[in-house]
């Protein structure tokens, strides 16, 4: 009976010593630095007492630089599964009050077989990034780790969401797996993520800059568009993962999640018909026409901050997920640019490999013009949208509320690049460009004064620039009222509910890249 309580007292002690990490001076620090612990984050993030956590009692296997003499239990990172709103994910969180969060062999070892079952079982794989990155005393092996963790992230991708959110430090190489996953989360003030550092950069390129500056959560948001949403605090973050989750289905074989809604699916609204103005060059925000015909307004978007010429983001429509692709005149009259294709064009392919149908909102006056457009390559970039539309099997529902010119009328999901189902209202403008444009070249500036150079405006808008054109040749479905749009989609996504699709046969397509 000793031997039992011995044998009971000695596991209790070391589940103690995994528990408590590298003890209160270091979580007092963790929270001095305002944030919150792994374990802590675990717990707020799973839905209360859902947690089940593997490998606890881990330990790495270094022998140089006296580590032999200095094991934690878990050693760093926490890995298991739980549950978010019934939901079952798999989950890792480093633990920075242990060795700062670095990676050893075993926590790569961790992680990588958490991936693997995350993978075999087809759930969600979160990862709370709060690292010192690589484990500086393990050298290659730490590499190593990291290499096949970002090789486990590829071969996950469009079989699972991936998701990671960046709570603190992220250097290095340690980049490249939140760079893989499908979306990044990062927290105000308390995360950063960049390849090299200040001093690095200081010492290359001699400029002075900071880590915010470099890579904090307002840059990657606006600038460089490597992260999806911003969090003011760790509960905010944690927040918007479980919001998320709720919009998607676990793995590519699953249907997408259906939510009760009391939303009337036959609701019209008539705030609708006077959102559009008459103005053809008068902006209007296309996110009030979203929140308008979404269930109960609600609408996750992502990556706000970023091209905000084109709107992106998770909605639902008669209780059914629909990712939702949108022009947005009010910024840079919504024409599509680099940033704005790219961003468009990841999307899609997510939506597109998680069964999501795709709605899209157009009022696009073409491509961005100019030098540094055409330098930077919006001819490769804005190929990247096509490419996404038209690879994509899902439902595709497009709705034209005004301007639909040029070569971007065919890319934001024309009838002619597989969309299923082409609404336009009765303000759509559909043309090779816009009136003023195609008069001066038609008639080559040979008018008399402006009141004959406005005639030949109107007269070109009343006979090409209208959806009537379309409508007669098939390239549109039906010209609707704006109240409609909530019911003509609903309809329209019943419609398509047994879409079959297949590429033809391949190892996969040439993306332009």
């Amino acid at each position: 009976m000793d031997s039992l309580e011995k044998k009971y007292e000695y596991f209790e002690s070391r589940i103690k010593l995994a528990e408590e990490g590298s003890g209160p001076n270091r979580i007092r620090k963790q929270h001095d630095a305002g944030k919150k612990t792994a374990r802590e984050r675990v717990a707020e993030l799973l839905d209360p007492g859902s947690f089940n956590e593997f490998d606890k009692l881990v330990v790495h296997r270094s022998t140089e630089f006296g580590m032999d003499k200095h094991h934690i239990p878990g050693d760093g990172v926490i890995t298991g599964y739980g549950k978010i709103d019934g939901i079952t994910v798999y989950v890792y969180a480093y633990d920075f009050t242990v060795f700062g969060g670095t990676l050893s062999r075993a926590n790569a070892d961790k992680i990588i077989k958490l991936q693997n079952m995350a993978l075999k079982m087809g759930a969600p794989i979160i990862g709370l990034n709060d690292s010192g990155g690589a484990r500086i005393q393990e050298g290659v092996q730490s590499l190593a780790g990291y290499a096949e963790i970002f090789y486990n992230n590829v071969r996950s991708s469009g079989v699972i969401p991936q998701i990671t959110c960046i709570m603190g430090p992220c250097a290095g190489g340690a980049v490249y797996s939140p760079a893989l996953n499908d979306f990044i989360i990062m927290v105000k003030d308390t995360s950063y993520m960049f390849v090299t550092g200040p001093d690095v950069v200081k010492a290359v390129t001699h400029e002075e800059v900071t880590k915010e500056q470099l890579g904090g959560a307002s840059t990657h948001s606006s600038k460089s568009g490597v992260a999806h949403f911003v969090a003011d605090n760790d509960e905010q973050a944690l927040m918007l993962i479980r919001e998320l989750v709720s919009f998607l289905p676990s793995n590519n074989m699953e249907q997408i999640p259906v939510v009760p809604t009391t939303d009337d699916p036959l609701r019209e609204d008539e705030e609708l018909q006077t959102l559009i103005p008459a103005d053809p060059n008068k902006p209007y925000d296309i996110k009030d026409l979203i929140h308008v015909v979404l269930d109960d307004r609600n609408f996750l978007e992502v990556q706000p901050h970023f091209a905000k010429n084109i709107v992106v983001g998770y909605g639902r429509l008669a209780g059914q997920t629909v990712g939702i692709v949108a022009n947005q005149p009010a910024h840079l009259a919504g024409v599509l640019d680099i940033d704005s294709s790219v961003k468009a064009a990841r999307f899609i392919r997510f939506c597109d490999a998680f069964n999501i149908p795709l709605i899209t909102f157009v009022d696009v006056p073409g491509f961005l013009p100019g030098l540094t457009q055409e330098t930077n390559g919006i001819i490769k970039h804005g190929a990247k949208l096509l490419y996404a539309y038209s690879e994509a099997t899902v439902p595709k529902i497009a709705v034209i509320t005004r301007k639909a010119y040029g070569g971007a009328y065919c890319v934001m999901s024309s009838k002619q690049v597989g969309a299923d189902v082409n609404y336009a209202y009765p303000t759509a403008e559909i043309a090779v460009m816009g009136p003023e444009g195609a008069v001066n070249i038609i008639h080559r500036n040979k008018f008399s004064n402006d009141k004959e150079r406005q005639k030949l405006i109107d007269e070109y808008r009343e006979t090409l620039a209208n959806p009537y054109k379309a409508a007669e040749l098939g390239y549109i479905d039906e010209i609707i009222y704006p109240r409609q749009t909530r019911t003509k989609l609903i309809q329209a996504l019943e419609l398509t509910s047994n879409k079959s699709q297949q590429q033809p046969p391949r190892k996969h397509g040439n993306i332009v890249l």
